[in-house]
């Protein structure tokens, strides 16, 4: 401006740019609503689809855009998009890909709010039916010519029976159906869906990419341009957007995922073979022990297993007992989620959940083990036990 400005104007308005040449190992955070065009041809060019412009900060912003594009690599796909938590992030999968009159298939042992979306959904049109999670192959046999979409989850992350995801897919491909892949409980790391035929992988930012308990973010990723473009529609017109500020929080917690996620894994391996020898404990439901439903495919598709598995109780103790017993613990929190610093326990109404649950009796308590000393969580299992 050649007129001098008022201070009010001043304190709006400035002629200063920050010199050029500025390098920091962080990504730069970026707050905007409001996106810049250079001119009025810019504006009227400007495509969000395309992420080659910026229009709107809900469509993305370079904080944004660095965090999709390191997902996906991480994923092994080619596009991503970012959701404000988890669920948001399967309704969003769910609305692009699912119209009236089309049909979804959810395995039983599918993350619960998943699930109530699918009973939800029969207010769109959309019927939603559930199969057993070890079905494999055998999934051909429920796949209507109207089912569009089969969601998996590797695995169920309370009862852990491990899916065959390429028996899941082929089966689905040759009938003209989409498969979705829950990918939370192995962070993107131990389980490459897309090699193993999946057309969507989904997850739940809030987890190890975070690793502070302190955010939600959903994440979409795909390799097929078509798919992403219909899930991409659904991401406008749902409203579906992250703030600046979380998405640093999870671009910061990547650099040291992989090492928590195998710190994790180590931990819980040890408390896992520790409870598998109490009298108390009828079953260990963890994926990397043999006797887990779906070990096999466990050991034949993923290269780890992160801190999250459960346990059932002898069913000799009445609920009120095993009530005590996560009450009695002194390192671990009561709550929902996983993949944080802090251990984790919740029980479980299997039963109640599951109505074809096949694979023991008795209380089910989920741990997630953190990063504490897995001998100090040990004694705090023994010292609760003691008081059931």
């Amino acid at each position: 401006m050649t007129n001098p400005k008022s201070q009010q104007t001043a304190l709006i308005h400035t002629d200063y740019e920050a010199p050029s040449g500025f390098a920091a190992f962080p990504t730069a955070i970026h707050h905007a609503s409001t996106v810049l065009f250079k001119n009025v041809a810019a504006l009227r060019s400007g495509e969000w689809r395309e992420k080659n412009a910026y229009t709107y900060g809900l469509h993305g912003t370079p904080t944004t855009f660095t965090l999709e594009a390191r997902l996906a690599e991480i994923e092994g796909g080619l596009h991503c998009l970012l959701a404000p938590s988890g669920l948001a992030a399967i309704a969003m999968v769910d609305f692009a890909l699912l119209k009236s009159g089309d049909d979804v298939l959810l395995p039983d042992n599918v993350y619960n709010p998943n699930r109530e979306l699918g009973r939800w959904l029969a207010d769109f049109g959309v019927s939603a039916r559930y199969y057993d999670p070890l079905i494999g192959a055998g999934i051909a046999a429920l796949i209507q010519p109207n089912t569009k979409l089969v969601w998996t989850e590797a695995p169920g992350s309370v009862s852990m029976e491990v899916p065959d995801l390429p028996a899941i897919c082929k089966a689905a491909h040759e009938k003209g159906a989409l498969v979705a892949l829950d990918n939370t409980w192995a962070a993107g790391l131990a389980l490459r869906g897309f090699e193993l035929g999946v057309d969507v992988v989904m997850q739940a930012l809030t987890k190890y990419q975070s690793g502070g308990s302190d955010v939600l973010m959903g994440a979409v990723i795909t390799r097929d341009r078509a798919v992403h473009d219909r899930i991409s529609q659904a991401h406008m017109r749902l409203g579906m957007g992250v703030g600046a500020d979380d998405t640093y929080l999870v671009l910061r917690g990547l650099p040291t995922m992989k090492l928590r996620f195998e710190a994790h894994d180590r931990g819980a391996r040890k408390v896992a073979a520790w409870l598998k020898a109490r009298p108390e404990i009828t079953k260990v439901l963890h994926p990397a022990l043999e006797d887990c439903p779906g070990h096999d495919i466990w050991k034949r598709d993923f290269s780890g297993a992160g801190g999250l598995f459960s346990v059932l109780f002898d069913e000799r103790y009445t609920e009120a007992q095993t009530d005590r017993f996560v009450d009695e613990l002194k390192l671990f929190g009561i709550g929902y989620s996983w993949g944080g610093a802090n251990s984790l326990a919740v029980p479980y109404r299997i039963q109640a959940m599951r109505q074809d649950w096949q694979h023991g009796k008795g209380i089910l308590v989920r741990f997630n083990i953190g990063l504490e000393d897995p001998d100090d969580l040990i004694a705090d299992i023994e010292q609760a036990l003691g008081k059931l």
